[in-house]
């Protein structure tokens, strides 16, 4: 493992009574590149700000790991260079009047400092990220570059010893969410995979998570693995992929024995606790801060007749079915196709449900949504997509306790030894406060 270190003091700001502060983790350096701006963390809203107070401090601008050139660039002098990488992988520019956009890609930006890039591996939603989830992802090439794309969702999930040959180093830069059936964990699970099998190193390039502020959750049962879920980890895991790189190397995750060779770049002016607002939606259907923020409780309802907003412009913000009774769900909409769901659930049909738009911050999962929506619907016995529910879930547990009646309060109890254990695992490998 190698790492970048550096230490740098904390600025403690009295406010009113509140006592904020911001440091950065003593543990690690990055070294900023001094033609590089950082990405701006825009302020929270107003009416999340008091959920907020409890659990984050206010946005802090950050450095992230592709936006420290000055460190990693030499790294990468006379190497054959591959990218796993999406449109989430970009450089902050400074800010100009004379900039026409706020980043360059990370692609582009190496290949005019004459960095051998020789292809791109693409996860689930593609290297440009304009495919519907679950929709395969087909090989070809960029059109701005000419480089190969290699998909890395579809049938080939992971890469192959031949799409690697040649290949010095791989570097692995994908802004993620910090929820366990969000994929692109799976995809770093096996790239680090097949890289320690070949032997070729990697370079993380980190960025925050936007729900790095909480753990929660049920644990994945191992029987139950998939795409979806590829660790017995719990839900929300509250780690960076910086980290959870770390993570996956040091519990053996990789099996066999293996260990990939990586080489982590920090951010900067980060904690857990640091709000940050993502400049770039990091999938078709999470395209602004409140759906991030709810995403995790929302994502188990693609596991059931229940639509998630995919459809509107208002994806994991809302959610509702025809089969819940208007006279309770007072909220109505008309899922369509669009940008990022070519085939929403109930694609044309008038569904009631809920608008959270304006609901606090969530510190955890909230199961209250999914609970009551069961209870209320006039179709229980088609409510649950069995297979599916128990694969973002992690084991069919989650379904049979909604079915049993199980309290949100009770069910969450059965949690808590788990997330205590992870908890501990999780503590070795923080890279930031």
């Amino acid at each position: 493992m190698v790492f970048i270190r550096h230490a740098f003091k904390n600025t403690v700001l009295f406010l009113f009574v509140l006592f904020i502060s911001c440091g950065s983790n003593t543990k690690k350096l990055a070294i900023a590149s001094t033609d590089l701006l950082t990405a701006s963390v825009s302020a929270i809203d107003s009416a999340d700000k008091a959920s907020l107070e409890t659990a984050v401090t206010p946005p802090k601008t950050i450095v992230v790991g592709a936006n420290q050139t000055a460190t990693y660039v030499p790294l990468l002098e006379n190497k054959k260079v591959a990218i796993v990488g999406n449109q989430t992988s970009v450089i902050f520019r400074t800010a100009s009047k004379n900039t026409a956009t706020p980043y360059v890609h990370l692609v582009d930006s190496l290949l005019a400092r004459g960095v051998a890039i020789q292809k791109v591996f693409a996860p689930e939603h593609g290297f440009r990220g304009k495919a519907d989830a679950a929709e395969l992802v087909a090989d070809g090439r960029d059109t701005k570059t000419g480089l190969p794309i290699i998909s890395l969702y579809g049938k080939n999930k992971k890469p192959s010893a031949q799409s690697l040959a040649g290949i010095d180093l791989v570097i692995f830069d994908i802004q993620d969410v910090g929820v366990r059936f969000y994929t692109y964990i799976s995809t770093l699970h096996y790239v680090m995979q097949i890289c320690a099998q070949l032997d070729i190193p990697m370079l993380i390039l980190d960025r925050p998570n936007p729900n790095g502020h909480y753990v929660d959750g049920p644990t994945l049962d191992l029987q139950y693995t998939s795409f979806v879920g590829v660790h017995p980890i719990p839900l929300v895991h509250g780690m960076t992929i910086g980290e959870y790189a770390q993570m996956v190397n040091g519990q053996g995750w990789l099996g066999n024995g293996l260990k990939c060779k990586i080489t982590v770049i920090p951010v900067q002016n980060y904690t857990h606790t640091t709000a940050y607002s993502l400049p770039i939606r990091p999938s078709p259907n999470l395209p602004n801060d409140k759906a991030i923020n709810l995403y995790p409780s929302l994502g188990f309802l693609e596991g059931t007749t229940l639509n998630a907003g995919r459809g509107t412009e208002l994806q994991f913000q809302i959610f509702g079915s025809p089969t819940l009774p208007k006279e309770q769900y007072d909220f109505s909409y008309t899922p369509q196709a669009n940008f990022g769901a070519k085939h929403p659930k109930h694609k044309g049909i008038l569904c009631h449900g809920v608008d959270l738009r304006n609901t606090p911050l969530q510190n955890g999962i909230n199961l209250q949504w999914l609970i009551d929506a069961y209870h209320n619907s006039n179709d229980k016995a088609h409510f649950f997509k069995t297979k599916s529910f128990t694969i973002h879930a992690g084991s069919p547990k989650l379904q049979q306790q909604i079915i049993q009646k199980y309290t949100f309060r009770e069910i969450r109890k059965t949690w808590l030894a788990d997330l205590e254990k992870f908890k501990k695992i999780r503590a070795q490998y923080l890279l930031y406060d």
